[in-house]
């Protein structure tokens, strides 16, 4: 039996769906945990990893993990989600000028001519997200994607132009474990 992580932004983006039963043919980027893993998901967990799937290989690789998927768990964790003013060269354009209070910031774009704009315009407050170590929750499940076990967003794109929306802690999908009895398929 592989354990092997696939890390869920990558799989968001580019994954294709599977289930338990199926065949897999996983591309392997590595097969140690990196520091980084070990501090924020936590060193049990991160015993448990066999294998650390590539979505977005650099270069070939012949490691692989080949067979059937045998189960599938959503690896949950606990997240401070905190907001800090936005500042020019932080998510708005270097130049620009911070805005009086209460004002927004000024539309950013380009002109298409023939009365059409398109473009965008920061919000006042930018969310910062910090992970709390070693909180993490397994949930058991059929499939990937699979469930979504995140807290409910909440703050809207006009609460990030008003007053400082308040600090708040959040569930956040950050992969999944999927177990593989690996075959010559």
């Amino acid at each position: 039996m592989t354990r092997v992580w696939l890390d869920a932004l990558e799989w968001e983006c580019c994954g294709d769906p599977f289930s338990v039963g199926d065949d897999v043919d996983f591309v392997i980027e590595h097969r140690t945990p990196f520091d980084g893993f070990i501090r924020q998901l936590g060193v049990e967990l991160a015993a448990t990893v066999d294998a650390f799937e590539a979505r977005h290989p650099q270069g070939s690789t012949d490691d692989r993990v080949l067979g059937r998927v045998t189960r599938v768990q959503i690896v949950v964790q606990e997240t401070i989600e905190r907001f800090a003013l936005r500042r020019p060269g932080h998510g708005a354009p270097p130049d620009a000028e911070m805005p009086a209070a209460g004002e927004l910031w000024p539309l950013s774009g380009r002109d298409l001519g023939n009365g059409f704009f398109i473009g965008n315009r920061p919000s006042r407050w930018m969310r910062v997200s910090t992970p709390v170590p070693e909180a993490v929750e397994l949930v058991p499940s059929d499939s990937v994607p699979g469930e979504r076990p995140e807290s409910d967003d909440g703050v809207t794109k006009n609460d990030l132009n008003g007053p400082e929306p308040s600090e708040r802690r959040l569930r956040i999908r950050r992969g999944w474990l999927v177990d593989v009895e690996e075959t010559d398929l």
